[in-house]
């Protein structure tokens, strides 16, 4: 037993040891170095839109499910093939590489009808071309772009800082993946210096781009930082500021003995030994636990077919006659609500607890019968701060009825337009904005199935007693009958909240949320409806609250937008703008221009990105 104790405890320390490791959280590192689009443009745009589209999400999936540095990906359909290649630091932690991917899709993005692009931040590179650009081993032009400081010259730093490069770029083509992160002391302080190649390279062609960025790289010397990148090929910085932890440092001393030949094949020593205390941590399970001697890699699973319907947890299932004292027989001083889906009804239940009470629109359908207990399953498995809960339903011949958490400030378009207009500050907006993005983005991609939810609009946002968000109505167009539709195109100017390829063709995608969420946040900026008609001259000309914005972006006076109930000592200008100026980009016109909702909420929760976001006119429309 002692012996069992003893093990335990050297098995936790070890692995403490290795789990101190993971990347520095919070910050991946969206300095722009570099950033270039094709002149050539592409035969097919949708082609290549949806080539680039594919390309993009099989990259965010590698780096977010399998915990990657470095992926590839293709989508060679139709006349307009796209080959694409990520690569963070690999100190960074996995949220921050996710992220540091996100912002520089939606930067490439702005490279419109080019069939070919790159970006470089510190934390990340991306880089898609209409051929298959790694395979040709071809290293291009360097850019390097040196630090406005020079280091004391009584501290050696120059030297040392040649030192460190020429190090590196014996080192790095040796170490598997590609990677090194050295911390060299100098007098008063220290060089952070790392290199890194894309990983699809052969041992030479790394270590004749390193040779090309140390040449260039070392001129900085001695300012206290340097980057030298030759896209997509490699990377070297240094600089007299952390920019890893000390835990990420490499041990590259073994590999300047070896000079190169076999080393390539050695496993990095990191951070004083980590490796051997893996092969430590292995023996040790393989004596106290032989049973579990082979380990293997679950193959990933799509999100689709991770969870059927029959594993999903049920709903409580609510009594009819229970629900209609609750609210005193659906009286009308109980309604609290009307919309496409039904009316809803404040519940008090017998323990006290309230409860909104929807009383579906369903008509006689057997349709929604057979599917009514299997959807409602569904949707109960749906847990997001960000999204209304669905408590219970009910099934009771052709009355269909669903139980929800109850929002004690009823819906967003109440403080917008209703009798609470104007009561809300800045702060509160912007997390409403926020945690909206951050709803919508667990229904999209985090949730087991993708979601789209079809009608985000101000009254399907719900907010809580302390004005957090809270998107309601997701889900249940499966539960309408085959005549009732929740969209509401008849209406002049930009299609309301409704995506026009949506309405227009059809055509259905996460996108259309993504547009219906960019009008909600310019509504919520302007505290106007998206509906309105504004005369704006003589002639009768009408604007619509989309061509507005637009019309002031052109004119660079997005403050003008800005509900005049706000004071402008209580919000950040800049802030504001890229507010808006992320709304237009959600509205985009073509919906592949449009960025992820995942992206949205990396562009709302970053201060830098600011000029990244360059929309483009959306569509407008006198009548429908």
């Amino acid at each position: 037993m002692v012996q069992f104790k003893l093990v335990t405890i050297t098995l936790l320390m070890l692995w403490s040891s290795w789990w101190s490791f993971e990347g520095a959280v919070g910050d991946p590192q969206l300095f722009l170095l570099k950033w270039e689009c094709s002149v050539v443009s592409v035969h097919d745009l949708s082609n290549f839109y949806q080539n680039l589209n594919a390309s993009l999400e099989v990259l965010r999936e590698n780096i977010s499910n399998e915990r990657k540095h470095f992926a590839t990906a293709q989508s060679t359909s139709g006349t307009d093939p796209v080959y694409a290649m990520f690569q963070c630091r690999n100190y960074l932690s996995k949220d921050d590489c996710a992220a540091c991917l996100a912002a520089a899709a939606t930067r490439i993005r702005g490279c419109s009808t080019g069939n070919g692009a790159h970006v470089i931040y510190d934390g990340c590179i991306l880089r898609y071309e209409n051929n298959e650009f790694l395979k040709q081993n071809i290293i291009s032009s360097s850019h390097t772009i040196c630090g406005n400081e020079t280091a004391d010259e009584s501290t050696d730093f120059g030297a040392v800082g040649q030192q460190v490069l020429k190090d590196l770029k014996i080192a790095t083509p040796q170490i598997s993946g590609y990677f090194a992160s050295t911390k060299t002391q100098v007098a008063g302080g220290a060089i952070y210096a790392i290199a890194q190649c894309a990983e699809a390279l052969t041992q030479q062609t790394c270590l004749d781009c390193l040779s090309i960025e140390q040449s260039g790289i070392q001129e900085c010397l001695p300012n206290t930082d340097g980057r030298g990148v030759n896209p997509p090929v490699c990377f070297m910085r240094y600089s007299e500021t952390p920019f890893f932890a000390d835990n990420q440092i490499t041990d590259i001393s073994h590999f300047l003995k070896q000079g190169g030949g076999d080393s390539l094949k050695k496993m990095v020593v990191i951070g004083g030994g980590v490796a051997g205390a893996l092969l430590i941590i292995i023996f040790l399970i393989s004596i106290i636990f032989p049973r579990h001697r082979r380990f293997q890699n679950p193959k990933r699973i799509s999100r689709s077919t991770v969870m059927g319907a029959s594993e999903f947890k049920g709903p409580t299932e609510y009594k009819y006659s229970y629900l209609k004292v609750a609210t005193k027989n659906f009286s009308e001083k109980n309604k609290i609500g009307e919309g496409g889906f039904g009316t809803v009804y404040k519940g008090t239940m017998p323990n006290g607890k309230v409860v909104a009470v929807k009383r579906l629109i369903t008509g006689d359908s057997s349709k929604i019968n057979d599917e009514f207990e299997r959807e409602v399953k569904f949707i109960s498995n749906v847990n997001h701060i960000n999204l209304a809960r669905l408590l219970g339903y009910c099934s009771k011949g052709e009355e269909k009825i669903l139980v929800y958490e109850y929002m004690a400030n009823s819906s967003l378009d109440k403080f917008l337009f209703g009798k609470r207009k104007g009561s809300l500050n800045w702060k509160q907006r912007y997390d409403i904005i926020l945690g909206t993005a951050k709803g919508l983005t667990y229904l999209h991609e985090e949730f087991h199935i993708s979601i789209i939810h079809r009608d985000i609009k101000s009254g399907n946002i719900l907010l809580d007693e302390q004005l957090q968000p809270k998107i309601s109505d997701f889900g249940l167009v499966k539960l309408l009958p085959g005549d009732q539709t929740h969209l509401h195109t008849r209406v002049a100017g930009t299609l309301g909240y409704t995506a026009p390829e949506y309405v227009l063709h059809g055509h259905l995608s996460e996108k259309a949320d993504t547009y219906s969420y960019g009008i909600v946040v310019l509504e919520i900026v302007s505290g106007r409806k998206s509906t309105d008609v504004k005369v704006i001259d003589d002639n009768g000309d009408e604007e619509y609250l989309l061509r507005q914005a637009w019309n002031l972006y052109e004119k660079g006076m997005l403050l003008e937008l800005v509900d005049k109930s706000l004071d402008p000592n209580n919000y950040d200008a800049e802030e504001v703008k890229k507010v808006i100026s992320i709304a237009l980009l959600c509205t985009q016109a073509s919906a592949a221009m449009r960025p992820t909702i995942s992206e949205v909420v990396v562009l709302l929760s970053c201060n830098d990105l600011h000029e990244q976001i360059r929309p483009s006119r959306p569509i407008f429309f006198s009548q429908i």
